[in-house]
């Protein structure tokens, strides 16, 4: 799976980014990873509904498109389905709390390492979510 070019603080046991909105675990910002035939047609057809392109590149068959808060990516023959995608600040720190919770992850990230990564699970109806971490920087388009 390959991560893109896209996209949440201190919680004692946790780490940085296992943030707390109300006691809850906050993944960052959130879209739709969506699998299309035709990157053009798709790119089209999501305009008139007034999405912009705010990343990405079409000859990469990847782009980012974004309407007010709503954000999807279309990726034409990089997943088999399509996706819940959350980009956090910290996926090692969320990826640790989700292993002591008990939830199987069918990708995970390099714990030895930081910065960028990327680790993957299923939802019990076989829906995928990608946990997808970017650089700082990169992510201030997104917020």
């Amino acid at each position: 799976m390959r991560t893109l070019g896209l996209i949440l603080a201190m919680l004692a046991g946790y780490g940085l980014a296992v943030a707390q909105r109300g006691g809850k675990m906050d993944l960052g910002v959130f879209s739709v990873s969506l699998t299309v035939k035709d990157i053009a047609a798709s790119r089209a057809f999501y305009e008139k509904l007034g999405f912009e392109v705010i990343e990405g590149k079409q000859e990469q068959r990847w782009l980012i498109l974004r309407n007010g808060r709503a954000i999807i990516g279309l990726f034409q023959g990089m997943f088999d389905r399509n996706a819940l995608t959350f980009n956090p600040e910290d996926v090692r720190a969320i990826q640790k709390h989700l292993k002591a919770q008990g939830v199987k992850l069918q990708l995970e990230a390099d714990e030895k390492t930081t910065g960028p990564a990327h680790a993957t699970l299923v939802d019990p109806d076989g829906n995928p979510i990608l946990l997808d971490q970017h650089e700082e920087e990169f992510m201030k388009k997104y917020r």
